[in-house]
C-alpha cells in the first residue's frame, strides 16, 4: 500500500513567536525567512491573527495590516491562514456582529487565504456567524475543536473525552456551518495520545474521508510528537509544524524533528526537501539570535498536566510578569491554574480562557484564594462568553457575581446569564462599529475599515498606536537587553523619580555621577523600607500592584468622593481601576503609558 503523504501548516511565523517569545517579533526580522521557507517549498503557513494581532499595536510599533500585506509578498502562492477566536476573533473581549463580519473582511482584503476558528468553551453558537463570515468573504474556513487534558484527580463529568469531542463536531455539522477543513486543537499539550488518536477515528467517522482533518498540539507536556503520530493513525490528514528556535518546548514539534520521526515509516512521508528545510531554518536561528529566548518556553515541563497553560499563553504571561517585575510570582500562578480550572466550568485552556485562567491565578496569589476577581474569569463563570461544557462551581459563581456587582465599571455583568454572547454584543451600547468610529472621531484620526477594526479590538492601546506608532510601547526583548549590565560592559543611566544617575560597575565598587562608592548586591529581593508618610494636608494613593497606566480619568484639582475612579491601569491585561481613598481634590501624578510598581503614588487627595 502506497504511503500517505503528511501535509503540515508552518507555524514558525505566528504561534511560534506566541508560544517562545509572547508575540513580540518584529515583521522585519523574519520576513526574509518566510521568503527562504517558502523557496524550500513550504506553501501553507500560520501567518497571522491570534495573539500576534493585537502583539503588533501593543508591543512592535508595527501595523498588523501591513505585516500580513509584506507576508502576502514573501509567499506569493501559499495558503496563509490566521487563527480567530469565534465572537472574540483576535482580541480577548469578545466582538459585536458587525466587527466579526469586519474582522473576516479585512483579513481577506490584505491577503490571507484560510482562518481556523475555534471557540474555548465549545459553545457552537460562538461559531455560527464568525463561521459564516469567514465563508462569505471567500475564506476557507478551518471550524476547530479545542482539546485538553483536565488535571488529574479531577472528575472529568463527561467531558474532554473523544466522544466529548466528536458530540461537539456533530453540533457544528448540525447547526450547518460551512467549513473546508476541521481542526482539532489541544493548545495546552494534554491530551494523551490515546485520548487523540480514538477522537480522530471518531472525527472520521463522522466526516467520511473526503474532509481534511489536521490536528493541533504542543510539546509543554513533553508528548507532542506521540500525539502526533497517534493523530495520523487515527485518521488525520495534516498536522502543524514550527522551526526552530520557535519550536519543541512550549511550542510544535519541530518540523525536522517530525520528519525524522517518520523517516523509514511504513505509512506515512512528507514531500518536502529536508535540506532544503534545514537551510531555511538555520537562516531562521541566525535571525532570531537577537531576541531574548526565555527558559521556560525552551523546555518541556512534565507537571504542566495539573496546570494547563498552553506554550501561547505561557509566555505571554511570563512576559508581561517580566514586563512588572512580578516573575517571582510565576510558579505560584501556575500552581493557582489548577483551582482555577477545576472550579471555573472546564472551558479548555485556549486563549481567551486561559488568560482568564491564568489573571484569576494571578489575582489568587496577590490577594487570597477567590478574595478578588479577574473581570475576564468572572464573567466567563457567570455566563458572557457563552456556555461552559460543565456548570461552574455555584460557590464561584455566587463570589463572582458579588464582586462584579461592587464596582461600577463591572456591575453591568454581575447577573449570571444564559443569552448568546452575540445577543449581549448586538446590545451592548458600547460595542460595534459606531464605537469604534466615534473614539477615532474623538481622536482625530481617519475614519477607515482598518482602523474601525484597530479601535474595536485594540481600544485605547490601538488609538495610542494609531496616533503616533514612535510612541506606543516597544516591549520586544532582545537577548542584549537581558544581559545585567556589568555582563555588557559600559556604564548606564539609572533614573529614579525623575533624577538621572550615571552608574558604572568596577568589582565591589561603583562609580555614580563620577562618585566611586561601595555597593552590595544580592539575590532575591528584599522587603522595602517603610514608605514615608503621606506629604501633610494630603493622602497618598499608591498602585496596588505593578502595571502600565491605560488612561486617567480624573483631573487635575477635581474634587472627588471617596471610591471615585482616578485611572486604569493594565496589568496583565486586566484593566484595574484605582479609586479615591478619601474625599478631596485630587492630584494626579502619572500619565497614560507610564509603567508603576508596586506602591509607586498616582496621585494626592488633599
Amino acid at each position: 500500500m502506497a504511503k500517505k503523504t503528511v501535509k503540515y501548516m508552518l507555524t514558525a511565523f505566528r504561534d511560534g513567536f506566541q508560544s517562545v517569545v509572547g508575540a513580540r517579533v518584529l515583521s522585519k526580522d523574519f520576513l526574509p525567512c518566510v521568503e527562504e521557507a517558502y523557496d524550500a517549498g513550504v506553501r501553507w503557513f500560520e501567518a497571522g491573527g491570534g495573539a500576534r494581532f493585537q502583539s503588533c499595536y501593543f508591543y512592535c510599533q508595527e501595523d498588523a495590516f501591513d505585516v500580513m500585506d509584506a507576508f502576502r509578498k514573501a509567499a506569493p502562492e501559499a495558503d496563509l491562514q490566521t487563527l480567530s477566536r469565534g465572537v472574540n476573533v483576535v482580541g480577548l473581549e469578545s466582538q459585536s456582529s458587525d466587527m466579526i463580519k469586519l474582522h473576516a473582511d479585512m483579513f481577506k482584503k490584505h491577503g490571507m487565504s484560510s482562518i481556523r476558528n475555534f471557540d474555548a468553551l465549545n459553545d457552537v453558537n460562538n461559531l455560527k456567524w464568525s463561521g459564516q463570515c469567514i465563508h462569505d468573504a471567500g475564506l476557507k474556513h478551518e471550524v476547530t475543536v479545542t482539546m485538553m487534558g483536565l488535571p488529574p484527580g479531577i472528575d472529568n463529568k463527561g467531558t474532554h473525552t473523544p466522544e466529548f469531542y466528536r458530540d461537539r463536531l456533530k453540533l457544528i455539522m448540525d447547526a450547518g456551518i460551512p467549513f473546508d477543513r476541521v481542526c482539532f486543537k489541544d493548545a495546552s499539550g494534554t491530551s494523551t495520545p490515546a485520548t487523540v488518536y480514538n477522537t480522530m477515528k471518531l472525527a472520521r467517522q463522522l466526516l467520511g474521508n473526503d474532509v481534511h482533518i489536521q490536528f493541533h498540539s504542543h510539546e509543554t507536556a513533553g508528548n507532542g510528537i506521540s500525539c502526533y503520530l497517534a493523530a495520523l493513525k487515527g485518521g488525520a490528514d495534516g498536522i502543524d509544524l514550527s522551526m526552530a528556535p520557535m519550536s519543541g518546548g512550549t511550542c510544535q514539534p519541530d518540523i525536522i524533528t517530525m520528519w525524522h520521526c517518520l523517516d523509514g515509516d511504513p505509512d506515512f512521508q512528507f514531500d518536502f526537501d529536508i535540506n532544503k528545510i534545514k537551510k531555511a531554518e538555520d537562516s531562521f536561528k541566525n535571525a532570531m539570535k537577537k531576541y531574548f529566548l526565555p527558559p521556560e518556553a525552551m523546555n518541556v515541563n512534565p507537571q504542566i498536566v495539573w496546570s494547563p497553560m498552553p506554550g501561547g499563553a505561557l509566555t505571554a504571561n511570563t512576559q508581561m510578569l517580566r514586563d512588572n517585575n512580578m516573575m517571582d510570582k510565576y510558579d505560584d500562578m501556575i500552581a493557582e491554574m489548577y483551582d482555577c480550572v477545576r472550579l471555573g466550568g472546564f472551558g479548555t485552556s485556549v486563549t481567551p480562557v486561559s488568560q482568564f485562567y491564568a489573571q484569576q491565578a494571578i489575582q489568587n496569589v496577590m490577594f487570597g484564594k477567590f478574595k478578588k476577581f479577574a473581570p475576564g474569569y468572572a464573567k466567563m463563570v457567570l455566563g458572557y462568553f457563552g456556555k461552559t461544557p460543565v456548570p461552574p462551581d455555584p460557590e464561584i459563581v455566587k463570589k463572582a457575581s458579588e464582586f462584579m456587582a461592587s464596582s461600577d465599571l463591572n456591575k453591568a455583568y454581575s447577573e449570571p446569564t444564559t443569552k448568546t454572547v452575540l445577543e449581549m454584543n448586538d446590545a451592548d451600547p458600547k460595542k460595534g462599529g459606531a464605537v469604534a468610529k466615534k473614539m477615532l472621531e474623538d481622536a482625530g484620526l481617519p475614519v477607515t475599515d482598518e482602523n474601525i477594526f484597530i479601535a474595536a479590538s485594540c481600544l485605547e492601546k490601538g488609538i495610542l498606536f494609531l496616533k503616533d506608532p514612535s510612541k506606543a510601547p516597544m516591549g520586544c526583548r532582545f537577548a542584549e537587553d537581558e544581559k545585567p549590565a556589568a555582563a555588557k560592559g559600559g556604564a548606564v543611566t539609572v533614573t529614579i523619580n525623575g533624577k538621572a544617575y550615571g552608574v558604572e560597575l568596577k568589582g565591589d565598587k561603583a562609580v555614580v555621577n563620577g562618585k566611586e562608592v561601595a555597593f552590595k548586591a544580592e539575590a532575591g529581593l528584599k522587603a522595602a523600607p517603610a514608605a514615608a508618610a503621606a506629604p501633610a494636608g494630603g493622602q497618598e494613593v499608591k498602585a496596588p500592584v505593578p502595571g502600565m497606566v491605560l488612561r486617567v480619568t480624573a483631573q487635575n484639582g477635581q474634587s472627588v468622593a471617596k471610591g471615585d475612579e482616578l485611572l486604569v491601569m493594565d496589568v496583565m491585561k486586566m484593566e484595574t481601576p484605582i479609586t479615591a481613598t478619601c474625599d478631596g481634590v485630587v492630584t494626579i501624578s502619572v500619565a497614560a503609558t507610564d509603567k508603576v510598581a508596586t506602591g509607586d503614588v498616582v496621585a494626592v487627595i488633599a
